[in-house]
C-alpha cells in the first residue's frame, strides 16, 4: 500500500482504477480515459493532484535564496500572486526538478513534483545554509485542479461569492490566498482552470461539491495525454539530471544575462548542446511510445521521451530528443520504420490542432 491523499475514499467510492505513482495511490482513470480526456477539452474536469508537494519559503533573504536555487529568476515575480515556471538544476546544469514558484504577500509558495519529494527537499535544505529564510514543507494540503473551458464558471457557482470574485478577477499564472485557501490561474492540460491548494480536511467535502456541479472526475491517464498535447514536459520522462535546459524546450527559462548566480550557470555557460526536444506527429496508423528511437537518413539521432495517441487529433504524437536540426525522421515501431513530422508543440490547443506542418518538417 502507497501514500493516500485525503480524497483516497472518495475516488474508491467513485470506481477509480488505483495504481502506484510516485509511491501514492492515485487514479489512473475511473473508467474510460478517453472520456475523460474529451471532458477537459469540451467541458470540465478534476484531477486530485494532492501527492505534489508543497513548499512554503520565508524570511528576509527568501528571495535572494530562490534566486541562486533556481535557473529562472525570481526577480521577475514583483506583484504578490505572480508565478513563475523554473528548473532546479544540479551543479552539471543537470534538471533536478520542475517547478513552480509563487511570490506571496509573507514569501514564496513553491510546488514541486512527487516523485522527486525526498530529493528536492534534501536539495533545498542543503542549499538553503548560509541564507536567512526557512522552509516549511505543507503536507497537510491537499490541491485539486479543475480545468476545461467550463471549469471557472462551473466552480464559481459552487465557492462562496467572495472566492468566486477573485476566481474571476484572477489572471493566468497568477495565485491569490482566500482565507486559507489559495486559488491560483495554473494548469497542466492546456486549458483554460484553476488549481486550489486547500486544508486535506476541506478536500473532501469540496471533491464532493466539484462532482456535484457535472464537474467530470479525471485520473492520471488522461491528465498526461492533456499536457503531452500541450507541449508540457514530464519529469523522469523528457527531462531529469543527465539533460539540460536547453536540451529540454527550456531554454526560455533560463535567465543568464544578469549578474545573479545560481547553481548550474557555470556549467550552462560552457555547455556544448548538440540534441533538442522536438514535436513529433505520426498520420498514420500506429501510436508512438516513449523509448522508441528515432533516425535520419538511416543513423539514430535520438528517442522519443514521451508519446501518445491524441484523443483531440486522432493521430499519434510525441516528443522526441534529437541532435539538432536532423530530418527527415523516421521512428521505428515493431522493427518497421515508419515517417514523422517534426513540429513545434504545443499539439493541441483549445481542442483544436496548435502545430504547422512545413515543408521542412
Amino acid at each position: 500500500m502507497g501514500l493516500k491523499t485525503p480524497l483516497y475514499d472518495a475516488h474508491v467510492a467513485d470506481n477509480a482504477k488505483l495504481v502506484d505513482f510516485g509511491g501514492w495511490d492515485m487514479p489512473i482513470h475511473y473508467g474510460s480515459q478517453i472520456e475523460e480526456h474529451h471532458a477537459i477539452r469540451r467541458d470540465a474536469g478534476v484531477c486530485d493532484v494532492s501527492h505534489m508537494t508543497v513548499v512554503d519559503v520565508a524570511g528576509a533573504q527568501s528571495r535572494a535564496f530562490l534566486g541562486y536555487l533556481l535557473a529562472n529568476d525570481v526577480a521577475k515575480l514583483t506583484v504578490p500572486g505572480k508565478a513563475l515556471y523554473s528548473a532546479m538544476l544540479n551543479e552539471e546544469g543537470g534538471i533536478l526538478d520542475d517547478l513552480i514558484v509563487y511570490l506571496t504577500e509573507d514569501g514564496y509558495r513553491v510546488v514541486v513534483n512527487c516523485a522527486t519529494r525526498e530529493k528536492d527537499l534534501a536539495w533545498m535544505e542543503k542549499q538553503s545554509s548560509g541564507f536567512d529564510c526557512v522552509l516549511t514543507e505543507r503536507p497537510e494540503l491537499a490541491i485539486l485542479a479543475i480545468q476545461g473551458p467550463e471549469s471557472l464558471e462551473k466552480v464559481k457557482a459552487i465557492v462562496t461569492p467572495e472566492r468566486a470574485k477573485l476566481i474571476s478577477e484572477l489572471k493566468p499564472f497568477v495565485g491569490r490566498f482566500s482565507g486559507d485557501w489559495f486559488i491560483a490561474r495554473t494548469g497542466y492540460t492546456g486549458e483554460k482552470g484553476v488549481e486550489i491548494i486547500l486544508p486535506g480536511t476541506d478536500a473532501d467535502a469540496f471533491w464532493r461539491a466539484i462532482r456535484g456541479a457535472e464537474i467530470t472526475a479525471v485520473g492520471l491517464g488522461a491528465r498526461d495525454t492533456l499536457r503531452l498535447e500541450a507541449g508540457m514536459n514530464l519529469y523522469g520522462s523528457d527531462m531529469d539530471e543527465t539533460v539540460n535546459p536547453f536540451e529540454s524546450n527550456m531554454g526560455s527559462t533560463v535567465v543568464m544575462t544578469d549578474d545573479r548566480d545560481f547553481i548550474g550557470k557555470s556549467a550552462l555557460l560552457v555547455a556544448k548542446t548538440t540534441k533538442e526536444l522536438v514535436g513529433l506527429v505520426m498520420l498514420e496508423k500506429g501510436v508512438l511510445r516513449g523509448h522508441y528511437p528515432v533516425f535520419s537518413q538511416g543513423l539514430q539521432v535520438g528517442e522519443i521521451t514521451s508519446g501518445a495517441y491524441s484523443p483531440t487529433l486522432s493521430h499519434s504524437i510525441a516528443l522526441a530528443r534529437i541532435n539538432i536540426g536532423a530530418g527527415p525522421l523516421e521512428v521505428e515501431i515493431r522493427n518497421k520504420r515508419l515517417p514523422v513530422r517534426k513540429v513545434a508543440p504545443p499539439f493541441a490547443r483549445n481542442g483544436k490542432q496548435a502545430y504547422q506542418l512545413t515543408d521542412e518538417s
